[in-house]
């Protein structure tokens, strides 16, 4: 395997934190993601740029660290596995967990309904109801002083939480629709992110705060939403079936594969390629065995045992973008880079995925200055214009065949590695050299996601990571 190198060298931008000395104005966050043509617009905001540099903080602080040790002795290496006690969480991160912990709790008020039904269990939208209900209580008592009370711009106006509030209730699926999908946890993102802005976390030592609020924060939400999933019999929400990377989430593989990375010793110096020494092979995500004994401590492996939880039958057929990521070389840190890229393309570059996404003073729908404009690539062009059901049914018409070619049994043409041949599902980066991803590149922090994610695609890397179907 190669040896890993340090990728980024300018300085790690983090979430900027709102003043509370001057005055803000918050408002009612609303949808203004009305059809395709939007997403070139979201991709230039204040919001994506703020998303984006939130999730690469979360990243980075997942990543293995060296510890230094007196000269002579062998270096440390910290991991940060989930339930490991190297991980002090901070009062807020505790406040949060009881409040994921209130919200499970309400589940046995709204037990499932035992009627017939084929698609999501309507008792989901009692719980919602329940939540809704009860939500502003709960983020009175869980939420920080310093958040709930943040400087306001005059006694009427509306306050921190009605935007936070926006964010949490868009985080557990549609009541609505029956669905859970990466949309909303997108959302649940943004409900961190705004906590962050409004100095409700810890911000004084990088990466400290961070993974206690992966570890202490977001791995709880996954556990609520997956039993709510299993509870409620929810709907992938728009999914893309077998040839998405998965039904639900998407945050748990980047964080995941970032726990089973080489170690670092800054922040700033992220490996492009390589493993943590010891760590499972990416292949073993098809052994169900070491699935179940890693998933209690990584968040990609829980999130291939959820998928095994609920899915039968071979793992290459249910899960065959997951099944060609496992044979990707390069170790962890390469699929790391991967995921990122994957994730921009395929869950903030996608109109069905964030076209409920609500835009208010925390995360706002305004141009960033600094934003270069988002090449045009097939992602852009081919976001939905209202288009015509004929003219919808013409494009899928066009990729039925490269879809069937990918789905075709392992036993078909077996290669010399006895791996099925899954051209139409190649990771994307299994394809392209190294160049660059999210998270490197500009000297202008303001713009380092951004900047970089703008070369990627038009480098060619963003654009090979579009769906198979996509012309």
């Amino acid at each position: 395997m190669p040896a890993s190198r340090p990728e980024i060298k300018a300085p790690r931008p983090r979430l900027p934190l709102l003043n509370p000395s001057n005055n803000h104005t918050f408002i009612q966050p609303t949808k203004r993601i009305n059809d395709g043509q939007d997403i070139a617009n979201f991709l230039t905001s204040e919001a994506y740029h703020d998303i984006v540099t939130f999730l690469m903080q979360l990243n980075a602080s997942m990543f293995p660290t060296v510890i230094p040790t007196p000269e002579g002795e062998k270096n440390h290496i910290q991991t940060w596995e989930a339930g490991t006690n190297a991980v002090v969480f901070s009062n807020t991160v505790l406040k949060l967990k009881v409040l994921l912990e209130d919200l499970e709790g309400i589940i046995a008020e709204a037990p499932p309904d035992q009627g017939p039904r084929r698609f999501g269990n309507i008792s989901f939208r009692k719980w919602y109801q329940i939540v809704e209900s009860r939500l502003p209580e709960l983020l009175k008592r869980n939420l920080p002083a310093q958040v709930r009370s943040f400087h306001q711009d005059g006694q009427d106006e509306t306050s921190p939480v009605i935007e936070l509030e926006s964010y949490l209730l868009g985080a557990f699926g549609s009541a609505q629709r029956l669905d859970y999908g990466t949309g909303h946890e997108l959302s649940f993102l943004a409900f961190l992110g705004g906590i962050w802005k409004l100095n409700g976390f810890a911000t004084t030592d990088p990466g400290v705060e961070e993974r206690g609020i992966v570890l202490g924060v977001f791995v709880p939400y996954l556990s609520l939403v997956r039993r709510l999933i299993k509870t409620y019999s929810l709907e992938p929400a728009g999914s893309h079936g077998v040839w998405g990377l998965d039904d639900h989430s998407f945050i748990p593989y980047i964080l995941g594969s970032a726990q089973l990375s080489p170690p670092i010793t800054k922040l700033e110096e992220l490996p492009s390629e390589g493993s943590l020494p010891g760590a499972p092979d990416p292949a073993a995500v098809v052994k169900a065995l070491i699935v179940e004994r890693e998933r209690h401590r990584n968040l990609y492996f829980d999130a291939i045992g959820f998928i095994y939880d609920v899915k039968k039958g071979p793992f290459w057929e249910h899960s065959p973008i997951l099944y060609d990521i496992s044979g990707v070389p390069g170790g962890w840190a390469k699929i790391n880079k991967g995921m990122i890229k994957m994730y921009n393309a395929e869950v903030l570059s996608k109109f069905p995925v964030v076209q409920h996404f609500p835009f208010g003073s925390l995360f706002q729908w305004q141009q960033d200055p600094h934003a270069m404009p988002p090449p045009v690539s097939a992602h852009i062009s081919s976001q939905p214009a209202r288009a015509s059901p004929s003219s919808a049914q013409a494009g899928y018409a066009s990729a039925r065949e490269p879809v069937q070619e990918g789905t075709r049994a392992p036993w078909a043409q077996p290669t010399s590695m006895g791996r099925p041949p899954m051209a139409a599902t190649a990771a994307p980066w299994s394809r392209h050299p190294d160049r660059t991803g999210l998270g490197t590149g500009s000297t202008h922090n303001r713009g380092i996601a951004r900047d970089v994610d703008a070369q990627a695609q038009s480098s060619g890397d963003i654009v090979g990571t579009r769906a198979p179907w996509a012309k």
